[in-house]
């Protein structure tokens, strides 16, 4: 599974740095989200699909890979 990240529609709540800090971060400027590293390890996969549920705008989401 691949992370994408539409910053477009993102709102900055922020979820996805509080469920999954190591993964990502929020653009100082607009407070849109950031990815920072890919996740590694079967903890850091399940903080990715935590803040992808959480999202409140849909703005990250898990795509299969072709």
């Amino acid at each position: 599974m691949e992370l994408k990240i539409d910053r477009d529609i993102c709102i900055g709540a922020g979820m996805c740095v509080l469920l999954a800090p190591e993964l990502f971060d929020q653009d100082a400027d607009d407070g849109r989200v950031i990815p920072k590293t890919a996740a590694t390890g079967a903890e850091q996969q399940a903080a990715l699909a935590e803040a992808v549920d959480a999202c409140p705008s849909g703005a990250i989401w898990l795509e299969a890979q072709s």
